[in-house]
């Protein structure tokens, strides 16, 4: 818990920093000593005492200065990758006292930052926020919140709070090293809506093609465009157009590789022989084409669920064993990069 300022006589975070937990376990023990552990109690009787605490004789001043709001914002609400993240926050939090308020920053870190805002003006139990590329502005309310932060899907040194997610960069580094060692040539990358998760796995990517001898610039086509199916197909054509020995393609994520195997089929080309695409996070539907698409799988139901119980450690006053998690990933290998070599 991050230290807040304070004057005069001594406050419930006061108490909350002398005893080493959060506001919300001082006023349940001072409200009701049976909702916390023996432990907790004596840590706060202790506290109390030494600080000379006295209460405020109305009770709503021994309660909580936070609402009960758990504040979460991701970049879209229609990329299917957020969404097993969001239903694990929601199967947590959904059926008890705190309220799960959703904010779409829509990739942009303006919105990002209006909307950091307004949750920090409700004064939430906990915020979630997805990535690390806040602006330095919303990097310094988070950092400033006087409730749990966790960053969502990345993983990093340095943490606004906590963090639970994956390296964009070694998930891409691990599809370039696959298609090197399937023994693919001419290797390329195709990307759609290039925000700075996408541009991580693009450098790993380009380190694992750049050891193996693979490395080609001009096989990188990208577009700040919204990645879709169609939009795959429509550049996957192109790509083949320019670089007609194109063998093997990345897609930053599984609309875009769906797209190019569509693209592909269309075009009369042998997947995995003609060409092998590999995509990323994994999606339902990865292991439903045909042929079935390989793809960098990330558990996002998972990253939720960690991302649920460091809040719920620190509400409790519990501090979480670690602040920095990191979930990794799984390279799963289908028919769409399983040539004869």
């Amino acid at each position: 818990m991050r230290k807040r300022k304070g004057a005069g006589r001594p406050t419930i975070a006061d108490v909350a920093n002398k005893a080493g937990v959060s506001t919300i376990t001082v006023s349940r023990a001072l409200r009701d000593p049976a909702m916390v552990s023996d432990h907790l109690r004596r840590k706060i009787n202790n506290a109390v005492r030494k600080l000379n605490y006295v209460p405020h004789s109305h009770a709503s001043a021994l309660a909580s200065t936070r609402s009960n709001i758990i504040g979460v914002i991701v970049p879209s609400l229609t990329n299917n990758v957020f969404a097993e993240s969001l239903r694990a926050i929601y199967d947590a939090f959904g059926q008890g006292a705190f309220q799960v308020q959703l904010g779409n920053s829509r990739y942009v870190p303006a919105e990002e930052e209006r909307l950091v805002r307004t949750f920090l003006g409700q004064r939430p139990s906990a915020m979630i926020v997805a990535g690390t590329d806040q602006t330095d502005v919303t990097r310094q309310l988070l950092e400033n919140a006087e409730c749990p932060v966790v960053q969502i899907m990345d993983v990093g040194d340095d943490p606004i709070d906590m963090i639970v997610g994956f390296s964009h960069f070694e998930g891409g580094k691990a599809a370039g090293v696959h298609l090197v060692q399937q023994g693919y040539k001419r290797i390329g990358f195709l990307g759609a809506r290039m925000d700075p998760r996408s541009y991580r796995r693009l450098e790993g990517f380009k380190e694992a093609l750049q050891f193996g001898g693979r490395y080609d610039p001009d096989l990188i086509m990208t577009t700040t465009v919204s990645s879709s199916v169609s939009l795959g197909a429509e550049l996957i054509a192109q790509f083949c157009a320019r670089r007609p020995d194109l063998d093997a393609v990345f897609c930053n994520n599984d609309d875009m590789a769906l797209g190019a195997l569509f693209g592909c089929q269309k075009a009369g080309l042998s997947i995995p022989d003609d060409i092998g695409i590999i995509g990323f996070n994994d999606l339902e539907m990865m292991a439903a084409a045909h042929p079935s698409l390989t793809s960098i799988r990330t558990d996002r139901y998972a990253i939720g669920r960690h991302a649920v119980e460091m809040i719920q450690s620190v509400l409790s006053g519990e501090t979480p064993d670690k602040k920095i998690v990191d979930l990794g990933f799984e390279l799963q290998v289908r028919q769409s990069t399983s040539r004869a070599k």
